[in-house]
């Protein structure tokens, strides 16, 4: 078997592209990821050789970022002045409306619970099967679905806030319905 460390180098991108979806920005997700390997070096003999070290590396990602956001949620919100959007583009219009784009894609997935950001993050960007989810999560692939379920519906429905389509309508002025 080889040396663990080395395994997680190889595992860095998957484990960027996970963070980058939990956090929605790329120096909070390089931040998740230098949080995650230094947790998961200084506690590898806590790693059960035989195991999925990738799944130990999430769940360790996913325990820091849940910290993260209950933190947050007392302190409150600190806003980066400076970000800027790396999305390749040369048409101005074009670049924008990416931007546009990722950003309510981000403020939608930002909304979603927790479990539900999770399921996105590793089957939507890191392209875990359910079954790979489900295992990683240590949750039955039935629950893996149903989370999946709501949050793609949420997203749509934030996306689309006017869609006729959508199964629950909220009322109007003297209880009638806006359909």
């Amino acid at each position: 078997m080889s040396d663990p460390r080395l395994q997680i180098v190889d595992f860095l991108p998957r484990l960027r592209r996970f963070s980058y979806a939990l956090t929605g920005d790329s120096d909070k997700g390089d931040d998740l990821v230098q949080e995650t390997c230094a947790r998961a070096l200084s506690r590898i003999n806590q790693w059960e050789p035989g195991t999925r070290l990738d799944s130990w590396m999430f769940r360790i990602a996913q325990n820091i970022w849940l910290d993260q956001r209950r933190a947050h949620k007392v302190r409150g919100d600190s806003v980066d002045l400076d970000q800027a959007y790396d999305i390749a583009g040369t048409d101005g219009r074009e670049l924008a409306e990416n931007r546009l784009t990722l950003q309510e894609v981000s403020k939608g997935i930002a909304k979603l619970p927790g479990d539900q950001q999770v399921l996105i993050a590793l089957v939507c960007v890191d392209g875990l099967s359910y079954k790979e989810a489900a295992e990683v999560l240590d949750i039955p692939i039935g629950t893996v679905m149903s989370r999946l379920a709501r949050a793609r519906r949420a997203l749509f429905d934030f996306a689309n806030p006017e869609n006729e389509n959508a199964p629950i309508k909220l009322e109007t002025r003297r209880g009638q319905s806006n359909r």
